[in-house]
């Protein structure tokens, strides 16, 4: 049995019987499993070099998992949609990319009962929770192309020693993203092409934001330590770290795909990978966080950094350098910043309600917004003119597969979950809090099966026309 990061036995001996017997059983007969700790070691004796060696010898083994579970569940090609792109070109991907067991068609999985593909084990895999690639530790893992123009930029690596990021780039969002600030839409893309950082936000924003804004930017392109990346014996990095920034996730505002665990959980096994959410529109979303419900910009910022940072544990976030942010002078400077990131314009969207224009939409994107409005069910949670409703909704896919561990991650229940407006949606991919659906024909085939709408081919089609011009 592995250790886990933790310091303590990995409980997997308590979770194997999750394998054998459905989530009622076990709540009937015996606890929930717990970890023996919920906190971190504090004090590392074994040598940085010897970790680092250990580490790099075993990432071998780890990335062949981790990918073999990838290709199991997804077709992970390059199939771009032809015409359809990202504000910057970049193309957008089509197809249902999650793999169906042997035997097992859309249509005829569409037509059982939950009970029915729980008792058979039919749900597909690429429908379940998506491990980290290291799930034991987790951590902040950052795509290969921001980990290489930060290094141009700032001469500051973010590349672990002992992981790397698992999706291939053409599933991932447009590098750099456009940047549209709520205060000048006249100017439109604002970013001339280029990644935000600390080298050059002041030539880029200076004359465009005032001066309480600027300095929110550049702390957000500041790094400070965080739990892979600090000057500690303790880190994922060959020389100790400068940290990252909060753009280094939220790239331009925007996101990577940049990928790292929840910390609001324990044990290990239990916690949620977390795709990184846009920043675009925050200004009118009042939930942040995608299961925290912390209620202001301000706190999710300042929660970031003392917590999220370091996995959720104050005592190592103090060993490891915690940059306590205050409130007044940093933390709403940030917050005021983070509020002005637009969403990508929508042509086709009428501006007062946020529905199409019939003059400018195609018969297919109506279709779908028909749908959406209505069979699909959609527009329960997904609410015009930003398509959020600013509340949390649980959707128990876990009624469709019995618990079981996966790759060091439990296939447990999400519980209630963010509603993440829809506006942009074709430029965040991949999709769900955790990106384990990597195109929007898999968000339409993934709720199509769990809120049981029974759509025919056609109406999916339509309903991912629709989507895309959101």
């Amino acid at each position: 049995m592995e250790p886990s990061v933790f310091g303590r036995p990995q409980i997997a001996i308590a979770v194997m019987g999750l394998l054998l017997m459905d989530s009622g059983a076990v709540q009937a007969q015996e606890p929930p499993p717990r970890g023996a700790t919920s906190y971190m070691p504090v004090d590392q004796t074994e040598p940085f070099a010897q970790v680092m060696a250990r580490l790099k010898a075993e990432k071998p083994q780890v990335t062949a998992r981790h990918q073999q579970l990838l290709n199991q569940r997804y077709d992970l090609g390059n199939k771009p949609a032809p015409g359809v792109t990202m504000t910057r070109g970049k193309a957008v991907q089509e197809g249902v990319r999650v793999k169906l067991p042997p035997g097992v068609t859309w249509a005829s999985l569409a037509a059982m009962t939950p009970e029915v593909v729980r008792e058979k084990g039919v749900f597909p895999g690429g429908f379940m929770p998506l491990p980290h690639p290291k799930q034991p530790e987790g951590g902040m893992l950052f795509p290969k192309f921001h980990i290489d123009e930060i290094k141009r930029q700032e001469a500051r690596d973010l590349t672990r020693f002992d992981l790397d990021f698992d999706l291939p780039d053409h599933l991932l969002p447009e590098f750099p993203p456009a940047i549209f600030l709520t205060t000048r839409p006249d100017l439109g893309d604002v970013s001339q092409g280029k990644l935000v950082t600390i080298m050059n936000h002041q030539d880029l924003f200076n004359g465009l934001l005032n001066p309480k804004q600027l300095e929110g930017l550049r702390l957000l392109v500041t790094p400070f330590p965080q739990q892979q990346f600090n000057q500690t014996s303790d880190r994922r990095s060959e020389l100790a770290s400068r940290g990252v920034t909060c753009f280094d996730c939220h790239v331009n505002g925007h996101t990577n795909g940049s990928t790292h665990l929840v910390g609001d959980i324990r044990p290990q096994e239990f916690r949620h990978r977390i795709e990184t959410p846009t920043l675009r529109g925050v200004n009118i979303q009042r939930l942040f966080g995608s299961q925290r419900a912390l209620k202001t910009v301000e706190d999710f910022t300042e929660f970031e950094q003392r917590a999220a940072y370091f996995d959720g544990d104050p005592v190592i976030a103090t060993k490891k350098g915690v940059n306590i942010l205050e409130r007044g002078s940093q933390v709403h400077f940030m917050a005021e910043f983070q509020e002005l990131m637009d969403f990508p314009p929508a042509p086709k969207l009428r501006v007062v309600d946020g529905k199409l224009d019939p003059k400018k939409a195609t018969e297919a994107e109506m279709r779908g917004q028909n749908l959406f409005f209505g069979k699909a069910q959609c527009s329960v949670c997904h609410i015009p003119p930003y398509y959020t409703d600013n509340l949390m909704h649980n959707l128990q896919a876990e009624r469709f597969y019995k618990p079981r561990l996966v790759n060091g991650m439990v296939m447990g229940a999400d519980g209630p979950i963010k509603t993440f407006p829809l506006r942009g949606i074709k430029e965040s991919p991949p999709y769900l809090h955790d990106g384990r659906l990597m195109t929007l024909d898999d968000t339409v085939e993934f709720f199509n099966i769990v809120l049981e709408t029974k759509l025919s081919d056609q109406e999916k089609k339509d309903l991912v026309a629709f989507m895309r011009v959101l």
